[in-house]
C-alpha cells in the first residue's frame, strides 16, 4: 500500500463517516488489497457501498482509485535512484551526475516524511512547546545542526540551549537540564562513544528526548528516546547528506508555531526590530 496513503486516512480518520472508517480500517489492515483488488471489490469487503467507496477516495484528496492505485505502484516499484555511471565533463559533483544528487537528495527526503506519522510529529512539537527550556545536541560532526537548531528555535521561543556550545562545556549544560525540558538530539553517521552516557544521564533529569537519527543510530535512539525520528541520509559517498536532518528541524519548527500561534509569531517580530534597531544585519 502507499504510505501517502495510509498517511492520509490517519490524518483524516476522526473526520471520516462511520462508513467511511470500516474501509478505513480493512485498507490499513490489508494494505495489499490496494494494488490487486478493484474500488467495488474493497467496497463489498468493507460492506459498504460504491458510492461510499468513492466517496472515501476523494475525501482523501484523490480524484479516483486509479490514482490510489498509481500512487502505491510507483512507491512499490521506486528504487534507489543513485547510479553509478560516469558523467561527462563539467556535469558531476564527486564523479556524479547532477540529477543524480537532486534525484539522491529527494529520494531522502520522500522516504523520511512519508515514514512519519502525524501523530508522532504532533507529539515532538507537544513537547518542544510545554519545554521550560528547550536543548539542541549533536555531537562531533553534528555539532553544526545543533547550532543551526538553536538559532531557527530562538526566534519562536526563549530558553533554547545548544548543549557543549560553550567550549565544549557538556558536564555543565547537563547539570542545568531539569524535569520537562525537552532535548532535540541530532546523530548520523557514527557517533562519539559518549553519547550513550549523554543520553543516559538526561533521562535520570526526567528530561524529554526527541532523536533525529538515521538508521544505524535508530536502535539507541530508541532506547533512549521518548520519540525516535527516522531519517533516510543515503549518500553514497565520502560526504554524508544533511539535507534530511534540517528539512525535519524546519517541519518542527513549523509545528510549534502552528501550536502555540502567535507568542511565536510576536517573539520572531520582536527579534527583528532588534536586529533593525541594531543594526546587525544592515
Amino acid at each position: 500500500m502507499s504510505t501517502r496513503l495510509a498517511l492520509r486516512i490517519q490524518e483524516k480518520l476522526d473526520r471520516l463517516t462511520k462508513s467511511e472508517r470500516k474501509l478505513a480500517v480493512v485498507i490499513l489492515e490489508r494494505p495489499g488489497l490496494i494494488e490487486t483488488h478493484s474500488a467495488t471489490e474493497l467496497a463489498v469487503i468493507a460492506d459498504i457501498s460504491k458510492a461510499t467507496a468513492a466517496r472515501f477516495f476523494r475525501a482523501l484528496g484523490y480524484t479516483d482509485f486509479e490514482e490510489v492505485k498509481l500512487q502505491a505502484r510507483e512507491e512499490r516499484n521506486r528504487t534507489q535512484p543513485y547510479s553509478y555511471s560516469e558523467a561527462g565533463p563539467g556535469s558531476t559533483v564527486l564523479g556524479r551526475k547532477i540529477g543524480e544528487h537532486l534525484d539522491l537528495e529527494l529520494a531522502n527526503i520522500t522516504r523520511t516524511f512519508e515514514e512519519m506519522s502525524p501523530d508522532t510529529l504532533r507529539q515532538a512539537a507537544r513537547l518542544i512547546a510545554d519545554a521550560p527550556r528547550l536543548w539542541f545536541m549533536g555531537q562531533g560532526a553534528d555539532a553544526w545542526l545543533a547550532h543551526y537548531g538553536r538559532g531557527l528555535f530562538s526566534r519562536l521561543r526563549p530558553n533554547v540551549h545548544a548543549v557543549g556550545i560553550a567550549g565544549g562545556a557538556v558536564a555543565e549544560d547537563l547539570a542545568m537540564m531539569g524535569p520537562r525540558d525537552a532535548m532535540v538530539v541530532l546523530a548520523q553517521g557514527p557517533q562519539p562513544r559518549e553519547l550513550k552516557a549523554i543520553l543516559s544521564y538526561a533521562k535520570t533529569t526526567r528530561a524529554s528526548i526527541i532523536s533525529l537519527t538515521d538508521h544505524g543510530n535508530l536502535a539507541l535512539a530508541k532506547r533512549f528516546s521518548d520519540l525516535a525520528l527516522r531519517c533516510h541520509i543515503s549518500s553514497y559517498g565520502l560526504i554524508p547528506s544533511c539535507t534530511t536532518l534540517v528539512s525535519v528541524l524546519r517541519l518542527l519548527a513549523i509545528s510549534h508555531v502552528g501550536l502555540v500561534g502567535d507568542t511565536a509569531v510576536q517573539r520572531a517580530s520582536l527579534i527583528d526590530d532588534i536586529n533593525e534597531e541594531l543594526d546587525i544585519l544592515g
